[in-house]
């Protein structure tokens, strides 16, 4: 597996300060966010989960730990829109131009808008998907608000 992706080469060029850990992805688990904490031995909430989904019919990112749910009417009000839902998979790999499992909010094809969840800011340190599955970057969550140029918002139910 190639240490070096999208993601990881976006973070490397904005000088912000990561680690990359690896761990066995497992396509079948029924909660890849929850199995990803587990492999890396990780408290769930500082693993984060990257979402792709659309609010009025808009496509954004969103990051929020990996054992909570995202609430629509708070990723809506994060955007000032209506109304929110979840991106289907195949729209999502073709936006960001990674595989589902191994989306990472960095580095993706097409910039869109991103929040992270507020609660996520806390932490001194969290994981985000670094662009493959099985890859995951481990940094300052205050410094990927800044790379992301994301908005910090209450997202999850």
């Amino acid at each position: 597996m190639s240490k070096a992706t999208r993601a990881t080469q976006l973070l490397s060029q904005a000088g912000v300060a990561f680690t990359v850990h690896v761990y066995d992805y497992h396509p079948n688990a029924e909660r890849v966010g929850l199995q990803a904490a587990e492999a890396l031995g990780e408290a769930p909430h500082r693993v984060l989960k990257t979402l792709m989904a659309e609010v009025d019919g808009k496509p954004v990112c969103v990051v929020v730990p990996s054992d909570r749910e995202v609430s629509m009417k708070k990723l809506a009000s994060a955007f000032r829109g209506k109304s929110a839902n979840m991106m289907k998979p195949a729209d999502a790999e073709r936006l960001t131009g990674y595989h589902v499992g191994g989306i990472s909010p960095f580095g993706q094809k097409k910039t869109v808008p991103t929040a992270i969840e507020e609660a996520a800011l806390g932490e001194p340190l969290v994981y985000i998907n670094g662009g493959q599955r099985g890859l995951q970057v481990r940094l300052d969550p205050k410094h990927a608000l800044k790379a992301l140029k994301a908005v910090a918002a209450p997202l999850i139910a």
